[in-house]
Formats: C-alpha cells, sequence, structure tokens
C-alpha cells in the first residue's frame, strides 16, 4: 500500500471489493478530499488513444486522465450507487477533486459514483458491491426465501385439506358398505327363518292349514281288501 502522510484524512484499507480508501478524521460536507491525476492521454494520438485500463479518468472528447500510476491513491476510490463524494471535473485546468457531499465520519470508506458509461462496462457484468447494491440483494434474497416459505405452506395446507377430505370421503364410503352389509345380513336371517306371506319355509303351516291342499279336494281314502269266506267243514 502508498504511504500516506499522516495529516491527510484518509488512509487505504481492505474493502468488500479489495482496497478502498477510508476516513482517518471528519470529512465535512463540500471538502475537496483528494485530487484523482495521472499522465493527460491524447485522444488525437493513436497510441495514446489506444491505452485501456480501469483507471482511465476521461475530461472531454479529447483529453483523459490515465490514474494507473501509483503516486495516484484517489484510483483506490470505490464505486457506490448512492456515495458520500463526487468527482469535481475542471476540464480547463485539467484537473478532477474528489469532494465529499456529505460528513463523512472516522472509519467510512470514501466512495464516488463512477457513472454509467463505467458501470456498464466493468461493474454490471460482475455485479455492483456497493453497500446500496448489496443491501438490496440481501433484500430479494429475504424476500425471495419468504415467499418460497409463503408457497411452501401454502402447498402444505392444500395437502392437508386434500387429505382430509380423502378421509371424509372413505369414511363414509365405509359407512354406507356397513348399512349395505347389515341391511344384507337382516335380509338374509328374514328369508331362513321367519314367514313370508304366511307361507313357511321350515314346515309351518300356510292361511291356517296344516296340510297342503290341491284344487280344493280331499284325497280319495284307500279302500281294503274285501276278504273271502272261510271254507264249510265236511261231516
Amino acid at each position: 500500500m502508498p504511504s500516506i502522510p499522516s495529516n491527510k484524512p484518509y488512509r487505504v484499507g481492505r474493502s468488500r471489493t479489495g482496497l478502498g480508501l477510508f476516513a482517518t478524521k471528519p470529512i465535512k460536507k463540500g471538502t475537496k478530499i483528494i485530487r484523482y491525476f495521472g499522465p493527460l492521454l491524447d485522444s488525437k494520438k493513436k497510441e495514446e488513444d489506444a491505452i485501456e485500463n480501469k483507471y482511465l479518468f476521461e475530461l472531454n472528447n479529447r483529453w483523459t486522465i490515465d490514474g494507473s500510476v501509483r503516486k495516484n491513491i484517489a484510483r483506490y476510490i470505490n464505486h457506490a450507487c448512492r456515495p458520500n463524494a463526487e468527482s469535481d471535473v475542471k476540464p480547463r485546468k485539467r484537473k478532477v477533486f474528489i469532494r465529499a457531499i456529505k460528513d463523512i465520519e472516522p472509519g467510512e470508506e470514501i466512495n464516488y459514483d463512477y457513472g454509467t458509461d463505467y458501470f456498464k462496462a466493468y461493474l454490471k457484468p460482475i455485479g455492483c458491491k456497493c453497500d446500496a447494491c448489496e443491501k438490496k440483494r440481501k433484500k430479494q434474497r429475504a424476500e425471495a426465501r419468504a415467499e418460497k416459505a409463503r408457497l411452501k405452506a401454502k402447498a402444505e395446507r392444500k395437502a392437508l385439506k386434500k387429505a382430509e377430505k380423502l378421509a371424509k370421503a372413505d369414511a363414509k364410503l365405509k359407512d354406507k358398505l356397513k348399512a349395505e352389509a347389515e341391511r344384507t345380513s337382516k335380509k338374509t336371517l328374514k328369508l331362513n327363518g321367519h314367514s313370508r306371506n304366511g307361507m313357511s319355509m321350515n314346515g309351518t303351516s300356510l292361511n291356517g292349514s296344516n296340510r297342503v291342499r290341491a284344487s280344493g279336494k280331499k284325497s280319495a281314502a284307500r279302500k281294503q281288501p274285501v276278504s273271502a269266506p272261510a271254507p264249510a267243514l265236511q261231516a
């Protein structure tokens, strides 16, 4: 890490994205914190226009600051979607200062918005890791978990309701089958042991008669054979 004079209100330290710049003293809103500097690149020169790195700060259509030099402490300042500082660009002077847009407390990381073009080219593909985006993702994850739990509980309630409905239908069917079995049993007993329209299935009289009559006529009495007279004895 580069050495920083003790009278400066910042230090380089570890942050969520690697290295970052942190306040060591209270910084009031509107204070110029640090200058972003480096060699000036002229876009009209092909060799300079071809230079590419993550620390290029465009001043205008022609001039760009190459902030990749190690002495540029401002290059450690990270992007934030809700920053506490901003870039104060002076195109004519070809200078850029990082200025506080709110009070910054000791230990707080200093950050500013890198702009839409940089965000789309470098941060969006990997996901912005600033505090605001981290909180947003954390909230989204919590909402997703809550929605998943809600859907799971809903499915469980639906399954329980369906099971209860099936259980009631099963109990109803069992009661119906039991009632049918009881009626069949009573009918069988009646056919096997009790009169039906006065007729006995086991020998009981039909309409009060002890015998079954055919066509209302009495049965003819069987005739007894006549014995022949005994022969007379001769004297």
